[in-house]
């Protein structure tokens, strides 16, 4: 009975505390948001970027950002300065494959309070999403052609329906028609935003 009893504990002190809460994730790196406390956005990448250097996870943890947008501000003189704001406070994005190693790494970095999802299971974003947030871009091939019709699920004009007009795969704008008010309106809608109507 005592070898059984310590052959128990040569191997739960082998495993890592981790093992035993199964894995998460499906192995393919993703972008999954986490909230941290206000103000601790910078700090907190830091923290991780060098967690992930010290550990040698670069290959789990691809990347951690902030997204932000370049502001151009005008004061009293007339002088333009450049202002970089958080797009969204509060938040943090990492591109990451998600295991318990790495799920733990950032969960208890300091400041962060979570993954957005549920509980202990993020949920990463969709192409779309990743898109939006200007995380990453990424380029969107769109099956359509001049002339083609379309119908926009996204935007101000989302259910209407347009007949292509321009596409342009550089900035994955297309320029589209689309019958406002009994008159044809051209409207630019970017590549997510519109499904070809077969």
């Amino acid at each position: 009975m005592t070898d059984i009893n310590e052959k128990e504990k040569d191997i739960s002190a082998s495993l890592s505390p981790l093992e035993g809460e199964g894995l998460r994730g499906d192995g393919t790196p993703k972008w999954y948001v986490v909230h941290t406390y206000s103000g601790y956005e910078n700090k907190v990448k830091t923290n991780i970027d060098k967690m992930v250097e010290y550990r040698g996870m670069q290959d789990q943890i691809l990347e951690v950002n902030i997204p932000t947008e370049e502001r151009i501000e005008i004061n009293s003189e007339g002088q333009k300065k450049v202002k970089t704001r958080k797009l969204y406070p509060g938040y943090v994005v990492i591109k990451m494959i998600v295991n318990n190693e790495t799920w733990y790494l950032v969960r208890n970095t300091e400041g962060v309070t979570g993954f957005v999802g549920h509980g202990s299971n993020p949920i990463p974003l969709t192409k779309e999403e990743v898109v939006r947030m200007g995380v990453e871009k990424m380029r969107i091939d769109i099956d359509v052609e001049i002339g083609d019709a379309i119908r926009i699920i996204g935007g101000p004009f989302e259910g209407q329906v347009g007949i292509v007009e321009e596409i342009n795969p550089e900035k994955q704008i297309v320029k589209a028609k689309v019958s406002m008010f009994g008159r044809d309106t051209p409207v630019e809608l970017e590549f997510p935003q519109v499904n070809k109507i077969i």
